[in-house]
């Protein structure tokens, strides 16, 4: 198993430490998710790795052997060739085989009479192996696999690169490192340009990638299921956390929480120690207090203590003030069809949202999604149906663009021409609520980040106090503390709800129902995105079951009926001897057992060692799976009771 390795390693940008003595151990053949706030040096950490810079002080090392591939957020590719020749340059080692094998070929020809040919044909054996090995003859159908599966069509492999969006690009970058094979991918934002079938695709390619993959991303829903290991970048230092994306904020959360008491208390120590110090330094006590400031000069130095206090995440100060909604927020859509040119985008959508209710609309890129919101805002006209909403309705929009803000004014001065009842300190205080502090109230809004924008945007949103909210791609540019912070102002939002996301974790926590877009056609779910998944795989089932009952039995299979078989022998749980009392017994026992480790898993000493982390996860995992078979046996006896 190949090797990354940090250590002790510190990296400064005009004076700023980013990374300050981080040592990490990244091994192969693990997928490891890479969280953090922006700025808080997440990609510094791929450069690092990659070579494409050096630390200040420390090592970075890399096992013999193991090749590292690195997507950057905005990849350098080459414009001068076409989709299908950019990418096929990721095979310039095999397609330069492909060639000197066609040389040697020609060779062979024209030399078949001569002594050279026996020679000429065991150069070209060996070069023909070397080109089946490396799958010479599988490059083109692996090219096309993966376009296909990253979103292109055959007729997007003849586009020139120059021709393609910012996106297409981005995707482009991604298809061309994943077939170059290297052993180990550092993914920077892989899903930023991804449609939801595009990034499902890219989950089931890390599954069966063996080299292993560290990614960073503000996609939770695909760290829940690709990652075994999240690594925390934040305040200069790294923290490693078993596990994916969820059990990693559960124990972050212990974590912060167990710090900070500890602080508190260390604090309390250090300050009754110097004060002891300090008023009997000089007096008869004068050799205590001397021993006393050597022993906590000791501690102090041997990291003893936590004297850094644990800042608190930033979070939006996100709200969404809205009465009790009424029959004025319900909306109704009655057979709306729209089409450009020949080109169909939906058809015949009808549905009814009642006050109050939360829809998701997603689905591939191109369906439509963005082209529905607007004509239910009635800024695009359908080709046939009709959108009711009341006109008492306050309707607020959130646009994939920013449009609606104008690039040279200050930060300021948007908020007060959007709301000029404001007054200065009260525009201060808002902007403050949504990280603008200072001298960034002052910025020209055209030169503010994406995720700035966006903050911006929803602050100008909740100010306007809708009563239905129409939103469309509103975390693309959020952090993950922004996103939470948009997903708990939209849970305590009484009023209706409509939401174009590819966020999948987004659709889980605000979406009550799901329209799901397709090129062949719509559906409409009672439930989330979690809940549509379930029923596509369970649709797949049935259409495969379906499948194979009417597929003839091939012919070794056409055999006499033979006795069936008897039923293999249900096998019987540990704890099947246990009485009904026993079982109740051991379930709280277990779950005080867990609750035990849960608080252990913050224990200062214990997140400092990696070792004992893993250790204490394996010893909960453990007993999570006894507690799972345990309480099997109680709802059977529970149900045999019945």
């Amino acid at each position: 198993m190949g090797l990354i390795r940090l250590e002790n390693v510190t990296k400064q940008f005009g004076g700023r430490t980013i990374l300050d003595a981080v040592t990490l151990e990244l091994p192969t053949g693990r997928i490891v998710g890479v969280v953090g706030p922006n700025g808080a040096g997440k990609t510094t950490l791929f450069k690092l790795i990659s070579g494409r810079m050096t630390p200040d002080l420390g090592s970075v090392s890399i096992s013999k052997g193991l090749e590292v591939g690195y997507l950057a957020q905005e990849p350098e590719i080459g414009l001068q060739r076409t989709l299908h020749d950019e990418v096929l340059s990721a095979f310039d080692e095999l397609l330069a085989l492909e060639q000197r094998m066609h040389d040697v070929s020609e060779q062979i020809a024209a030399q078949h009479d001569t002594p050279l040919a026996a020679e000429l044909m065991t150069q070209y054996d060996k070069l023909s192996a070397r080109f089946i090995a490396a799958g010479g003859y599988t490059y083109e159908q692996r090219l096309e696999e993966i376009l296909h599966g990253l979103g292109f069509t055959k007729a997007d492999a003849t586009l020139q690169m120059s021709a393609l969006s910012g996106g297409q690009k981005c995707r482009a970058a991604l298809a061309k490192l994943l077939l170059q094979d290297a052993n180990y991918l550092l993914l920077d934002e892989p899903t930023n340009h991804l449609d939801i079938d595009a990034v499902r695709w890219l989950e089931k390619f890390l599954a069966t990638h063996s080299g292993g993959a560290a990614i960073i991303s503000h996609d939770r829903y695909l760290l829940d299921r690709v990652a075994e290991v999240i690594i925390e970048v934040d305040r200069r230092k790294i923290g490693s956390y078993p596990g994916n994306y969820t059990n990693y904020a559960k124990t972050r959360d212990v974590r912060r929480l167990t710090q900070q008491r500890q602080y508190q208390q260390d604090k309390a120590f250090i300050e009754k120690e110097e004060e002891y110090i300090r008023r009997f330094l000089a007096g008869q006590r004068s050799s205590q207090a001397k021993g006393r400031r050597t022993r906590l000069a000791r501690r102090l130095e041997a990291g003893e203590f936590v004297t850094d206090a644990p800042q608190d995440t930033r979070e939006l100060s996100l709200t969404f003030d809205a009465p009790d909604p009424t029959e004025h927020e319900s909306v109704t859509i009655d057979g709306l069809s729209k089409s450009y040119g020949d080109k169909r985008l939906f058809s015949d959508v009808s549905l009814y949202l009642s006050p109050g209710q939360r829809l998701g609309i997603t689905g591939p890129n191109g369906t439509g999604k963005s082209t529905l919101l607007k004509i239910l805002l009635g800024k695009a006209a359908a080709d046939a149906g009709q959108v009711q909403l009341s006109k008492k309705a306050v309707v607020g929009y959130f646009a994939q663009d920013a449009l609606e803000l104008t690039p040279t004014h200050a930060v300021m001065v948007e908020l007060q021409e959007s709301y000029p009842y404001l007054s200065e300190q009260q525009c201060r205080d808002l902007l403050g609520r949504f990280f603008f502090s200072g001298e960034d109230v002052f910025k020209p809004v055209g030169s503010l980040s994406g995720g700035e924008q966006s903050r911006l945007r929803l602050l100008k949103l909740m100010l306007m106090a809708p009563t239905v909210l129409v939103l469309d791609e509103p975390t693309n540019h959020l952090d993950i503390p922004s996103r939470e912070a948009l997903e708990a102002a939209l849970q305590d939002f009484p009023g209706t709800v409509i939401t174009v996301s590819h966020d999948r974790y987004f659709l889980d926590k605000a979406a009550r129902s799901l329209l799901v877009i397709r090129p062949d056609g719509h559906a409409f779910y009672k439930g989330n995105y979690t809940f549509y998944i379930e029923q596509l795989e369970r649709e797949r089932t049935a259409q495969d079951a379906a499948e194979s009952a009417a597929r003839p039995p091939r012919r070794e299979e056409r055999k006499p009926a033979a006795r069936p078989a008897a039923k293999p022998a249900k096998i019987k749980s540990r704890f099947a001897r246990s009485s009904v009392e026993e079982l109740e017994h051991m379930i709280g026992e277990r779950e005080a057992k867990i609750a035990a480790l849960e608080q252990r898993f913050g224990d200062t000493d214990i997140y400092r060692d990696a070792a004992r982390l893993a250790k204490l996860q394996e010893e909960f995992d453990a007993l999570k799976s006894e507690l799972t078979e345990i309480e099997a046996e109680w709802y059977a006896r529970m149900d045999q009771a019945r």
